[in-house]
């Protein structure tokens, strides 16, 4: 009997039909480095291993769709999930019917899930500091046909802040965009930073006017025995996080 998956479900208000979840790296058949539930076909793990996997993806979370696996490049692209095709090079997805699973994968860069109050809109964004800076998490909450005020968002599994190092260039670019974004960096050594992703991303969202922003409580570096993460590991694999509305 093979072993259950290790999910981790947002602690969000949102309605009932809203499904959600980030993947562990825990209960797949993929060998080290890649150990075990890898879920990305670009980090030259075993194709047969990562198919394996996505379907047990499939099966134990049960989804009623193949997930819309995208083309990341850490850009700030959002695609409606009815302009989907295998290999779109897109950084987030967004949809308003049921049963289509927005998706991205991550390894240390912020995977955000989005839902309206009434459950008629979900999205899914790939945010690295690259897409977080140039707008990603606009682009796609500006897909909501709703108030944003009635967009909630979950911050999924990243590099903490007790983690993430950055150069001066980092910072800088950041500061122009936002004054407010320096309280999310701490000086450590010379011309360089600690950056708080989920800091920067909730100070993004706020300014959006969505103020409930769940989740950023997890640490892809520092919890090597749940995640993958290429900033402490270079060659390892990616999880997966999902949104999508069931059919009622």
């Amino acid at each position: 009997m093979t072993a259950p998956l290790s999910f981790i479900e947002p602690d969000w208000p949102a309605p009932s039909q809203i499904k959600a979840l980030s993947t562990t790296r825990l209960g797949g058949i993929s060998h080290a480095p890649y150990d075990s539930l890898n879920l990305g076909l670009h980090v030259n793990d075993d194709e047969n291993a990562v198919l394996a996997n996505r379907e047990k993806l499939a099966q134990q979370a049960k989804l009623p769709s193949a997930p819309l696996w995208l083309q990341q490049v850490h850009g700030t692209r959002v695609i409606e999930a009815n302009d989907w095709h295998a290999g779109i090079e897109a950084d987030a997805s967004y949809s308003k019917k049921p049963e289509q699973v927005c998706t991205v994968l991550t390894a240390d860069c912020l995977p955000v899930l989005f839902a309206n109050a009434d459950g008629s809109q979900v999205a899914a964004a790939h945010a690295g500091w690259r897409g977080l800076l140039n707008g990603v998490l606009e682009n796609t909450v500006s897909q909501f046909s709703c108030r944003k005020d009635a967009v909630m968002a979950w911050l999924g599994p990243a590099i903490g802040p007790e983690q993430f190092e950055v150069g001066v260039e980092v910072y800088d670019a950041f500061i122009s965009r936002s004054a407010e974004a320096e309280k999310a960096f701490h000086p450590h050594a010379t011309d360089h930073f600690f950056a708080d992703i989920y800091l920067l991303a909730r100070q993004r969202l706020n300014q959006l006017g969505i103020e409930s922003v769940f989740g950023g409580e997890h640490c892809t570096v520092s919890e090597a025995n749940r995640f993958f993460s290429y900033r402490r590991d270079g060659d390892t694999g990616r999880m997966a996080s999902l949104i999508w509305i069931e059919h009622k």
